[in-house]
């Protein structure tokens, strides 16, 4: 699975699969840094919504559909500022319909049970021709 332009200008990789799902990371670098000594809430966003779409694409391609996703809407909710280190997220997938699909993902650093952001996006499925 390659990953977008964006995605590859924030640094982030796919770290390793999880039963069929990717999880997703970036380092922590000036790329992503906000405030000083954490990371930026929009490279946090950005790293939710490449795990939300990359769950998303392995879905459709397990169903053996062929889509462009745009996004519609995503919501994110802060738990606490990320810092200096390595960032995971993993997105599911709630619902994927025929037009319309609805991704859950999060974010997490040293302890997956403690997230540091939530976000719900919905995406738009347009037939690839």
């Amino acid at each position: 699975m390659a990953l977008t332009p964006y995605a590859q200008a924030l640094g982030i990789e796919i770290d390793h699969d999880e039963a069929g799902e990717p999880v997703l990371r970036v380092d922590y670098s000036n790329r992503v840094a906000g405030r000083p000594g954490f990371l930026h809430g929009g490279a946090m966003s950005g790293l939710m919504e490449m795990a939300g779409f990359a769950a998303l694409q392995a879905e459709l391609t397990r169903r053996g559909e062929s889509m462009r996703l745009k996004p519609v809407n995503i919501q994110v909710e802060f738990m606490r500022g990320g810092t200096e280190q390595v960032t995971f997220a993993k997105g599911s997938v709630t619902r994927a319909g025929r037009r319309v699909a609805l991704v859950n993902a999060e974010a997490w650093q040293d302890d997956r049970s403690k997230p540091i952001a939530l976000a719900q996006i919905k995406v738009l499925l347009i037939p690839a021709e």
